[in-house]
């Protein structure tokens, strides 16, 4: 259930006051929403799961508001799991308690409970989205969130005569928790997914499935923005349209330099604007997408999901249920070089003022491990190991007493350290496919790094090979950053320096750190509260490759944190 209050109108002599001193306030609105957790029977691949979802729908509700609007979100836990919601880009200016990862921010909502998520969005349009941040609940817990231009604004492009969001997703034939669960017991890989959907359906190329593929109308000639979000849990995915190219417009709720492409590659967590004309012959076309692998001999989903671009116009010879729609030529699952060609287009639509001097230098490796078998373990990695994965050969652990925040705030001992490592503890060749043994096992802890309010953050996120290359989706909570620049390799400062773009970089919230190589990112540390870093590959962050940034106030009450909610829950 939805409903929307405009903000009630102030006395003329303050709004006279606030159209000055703030012009986007009067037409701001607050947007309220009862968000209902609960289990829901659905039926995908021949067979009916109880999945758990917000308010019966799969996927959840769309979000749709105006830069400048506050959203209130009254969650009620009616599952059987506990459960969190993030708000997946919101720059959550001073609302750390709004952000939802469990036992970072927030506590998690207990089965019966509730919890009133309050938030301002503040200069962001485009494409985001929601989801749950608690196990693996978000593998059917998820939505759109889209945030248009404020009231008499336009988009920096002609207006698009449709829009359609797009939510890339995964589905398994069993619980999605059990999958998690049944790994972190054998301390093995978990059961990959049995399909990738498009707006939670399969398509045409499953079993018990075509009949209810997405199929999304446009008529000849439109110009129509389509918002892609890659909601797959552990998948970074190809798409492509038949016969139409795309014209990338924005990311992750950036604006972007127009660029035209044959094909996307998002990793989970990103979003991508294009503007599709349809100016081919009036037909059906698929929109696909399948995986881009990039950890070599480990297993993946290899299906390929579709949803139909279907001319509506009552011209197309032969349309039936026998026309079969034109499939585009997708990347080869291990396409590398088509993911740097993609990923490296992106710009800013202007050059930017980067932020600077540079207060932080930080080095963090980031990949996969391996624990040693502790006696009476069950341990069915590699060679009677068990998977982890780490920043800096920290392995991130859970608390659960406490969240960090609030441990942080009300000065709780012993829940978390502030000694994260700012540099690697131990150089070494670190996209080698021959590591020594001993580099094999993190440390597992719960560390965050310090930030001072209104430092500048240069972070170099470098990938390893320690037990498999792989490129991974790095997610920063409560910040949007400039991408400076992407390689392969060890990163060489003295070298790569130069690659750096400082004239019109892309800002992002997530960026795909390449297999065997690494990616240059700076912000600004001007958000008060603390931050999650982490692979978006929910297997990885359950291994522990995250860590999270403690921002400390600034000066005076804009520069520091809200108080926390009354209705915080409790652990």
């Amino acid at each position: 259930m939805e409903s929307h209050r405009r903000t009630p109108l102030l006395p003329r002599f303050l709004s006279f006051f606030l159209l000055i001193v703030f012009p986007s306030s009067i037409n701001a609105e607050v947007r309220h929403h009862d968000f209902v957790v609960q289990q829901t029977p659905v039926r995908r691949l021949c067979n009916t799961h109880n999945i758990i979802t917000v308010n019966g729908q799969f996927p959840g509700p769309n979000i749709e508001v105006r830069n400048g609007d506050t959203l209130v979100i009254n969650v009620v836990n009616q599952a059987q799991y506990n459960v969190t919601l993030h708000w997946h880009g919101i720059r959550q200016m001073r609302t750390a308690w709004a952000d939802g990862p469990e036992f970072v921010t927030q506590c998690p909502i207990r089965p019966g409970g509730s919890y009133t998520y309050r938030f301002t969005i503040r200069g962001q349009e485009g494409t985001l989205w929601w989801h749950a941040h608690s196990s693996w609940l978000r593998a059917t817990v998820y939505g759109a969130l889209i945030i248009r231009p404020k009231q008499n604004t336009s988009y920096p492009f002609a207006n698009p005569k449709r829009e359609y969001p797009v939510l890339l997703g995964e589905w398994w034939n069993q619980n999605p928790i059990d999958v998690v669960r049944q790994a972190t017991l054998t301390g093995a890989a978990p059961d990959i997914s049995d399909a990738f959907t498009i707006n939670g359906q399969p398509g045409d190329f499953y079993n018990c499935s075509s009949k209810e593929t997405v199929v999304f109308p446009v008529k000849p000639g439109e110009t129509n923005l389509f918002r892609f979000i890659n909601a797959a849990l552990n998948a970074e995915l190809f798409i492509s349209v038949g016969g139409h190219s795309m014209t990338v417009v924005g990311a992750d709720a950036s604006y972007t330099k127009p660029f035209t492409t044959s094909y996307l590659m998002l990793g989970p967590g990103q979003t991508t604007d294009v503007l599709l004309i349809s100016d081919q012959p009036p037909s059906r076309y698929y929109i696909a997408s399948r995986a881009y692998a990039s950890a070599q001999g480990a297993a993946f989903d290899n299906t390929t999901t579709t949803a139909i671009l279907e001319y509506d116009c009552g011209c197309i010879p032969g349309q039936g249920p026998s026309s079969s729609p034109i499939l585009p030529a997708l990347p080869a699952y291990n396409d590398t070089a088509s993911v740097s060609a993609f990923t490296t287009s992106f710009r800013s639509p202007k050059p930017v003022k980067l932020p600077s001097p540079v207060d932080e230098h930080l080095v963090f490796t980031v990949g996969l491990g391996l624990f040693e078998c502790s006696p009476g373990q069950i341990c069915g990695g590699p060679n009677g190991t068990r998977f982890t994965a780490s920043v800096n050969n920290v392995s991130f652990v859970l608390p659960s007493s406490y969240s960090i925040l609030e441990a942080h705030k009300m000065a709780v001992p012993g829940v978390f350290s502030a000694d994260f490592p700012s540099q690697p503890p131990v150089k070494f060749d670190y996209t080698s496919n021959n590591v020594s043994r001993e580099l094999w096992q993190p440390v597992p802890a719960t560390k965050v790094y310090k930030l001072s309010f209104g430092s500048v953050v240069q972070l170099v996120l470098q990938g390893t090979g320690i037990f498999s290359a792989e490129n991974h989706p790095i997610h920063l909570h409560g910040y949007d950053f400039y991408i400076l620049a992407e390689g392969f390799g060890n990163f060489n400062a003295a070298t790569d320096s130069a690659k750096f773009n400082l004239v019109d970089p892309p800002m992002r919230n997530t960026v795909t750190v390449p297999a065997s190589g690494w990616a240059v990112i700076r912000f600004v540390a001007d958000n008060p509260g603390v931050w999650l870093m982490h692979c978006h590959l929910d297997v990885h962050i359950t291994w522990g490759l995250a860590m999270a940034f403690l921002v400390e106030d600034g000066v005076g009450e804009l520069e520091s944190l809200e108080p926390a909610p009354a209705d915080m829950p409790l652990c």
